[in-house]
């Protein structure tokens, strides 16, 4: 076991990456991303990994969101950086040649939703809540959330979560394709493992293939609209609704917008 922001745990055929930053919510900041990158490497070179799983350290949540106090003072070199590394750190669990599942329990939200979205498969308690609330600080998702909410759940329910920003229950992410399965919190751990123990019961190279497959048919359109997603996010990030909307989050009040 690694101990860091990314802790890394070998059973059988399965690895668990889980983010531990209990104490924030297991937000996204730069160390958080360079150390999924670096660990996924790794397990590129484990021969008998058949799923990958990942998770969220302590009760409350999976990934809360990015790092919203480090983010916030960033010039424009530092957060293209900061996004750039964020896009990086999804694409390498997008690619990953073998399965991965995303072990969702608790909240899901902005970034975090974004790193679920990365994965093959979201499982969640029943308990979890899902969304991507970025426009309420004056921004858009800006590690892949656009393309990929579109390519999971269809053009009308990506338009309702980027553009409501509203936070949904793991049941209703079911109903809208976004997630997978749905376990009660008593006992997601017991379904959970039962799941992945299938999932390594397959044939382990037709699932290489399968996946490999399903993400290339889908290659063009999800590249191509991940650059436009970081424009608009850069492009956004330097505006004043930008600011008031962070400056208001940190101090737990309504932002006031007035589209500058």
């Amino acid at each position: 076991m690694e101990t860091s922001t990314v802790q890394v745990e070998h059973t059988d055929e399965i690895s668990t990456l889980t983010i531990s930053r209990p104490e924030s919510l297991n937000a996204l900041n730069t160390d958080v991303l360079q150390g999924l990158i670096l660990e996924v490497e790794k397990l590129q070179n484990r021969s008998q990994l058949r799923v990958l799983v990942l998770k969220g350290a302590g009760s409350k949540a999976f990934v809360a969101g990015a790092d919203i106090h480090s983010m916030h003072q960033l010039g424009p070199r530092a957060i293209a950086d900061y996004v750039e590394l964020g896009q990086r750190a999804m694409r390498a669990i997008e690619c990953f040649e073998k399965p991965v599942v995303a072990a969702v329990d608790g909240y899901a939200l902005g970034g975090g939703l974004e790193l679920a979205l990365a994965a093959d498969l979201i499982l969640a308690s029943s308990k979890s809540k899902l969304g991507q609330p970025e426009v309420n600080l004056g921004i858009i998702p800006g590690f892949g959330g656009t393309q990929r909410l579109l390519l999971r759940c269809g053009t009308g329910a990506a338009r309702r979560l980027v553009l409501s920003g509203d936070i949904i229950t793991a049941e209703e992410g079911f109903s809208l394709g976004l997630v997978d399965k749905v376990f009660s919190d008593e006992e997601f751990e017991d379904h959970l493992d039962k799941y992945i123990a299938t999932l390594c019961s397959k044939a382990p190279l037709a699932l290489q293939e399968a996946k490999r497959v399903l993400r290339e048919s889908q290659q063009g359109q999800l590249l191509s609209g991940l650059r436009m997603e970081v424009e608009a996010f850069l492009k956004l990030f330097g505006t004043a609704d930008r600011e008031e909307g962070m400056e208001a989050f940190l101090a737990k009040r309504e932002p006031k917008f007035q589209g500058r």
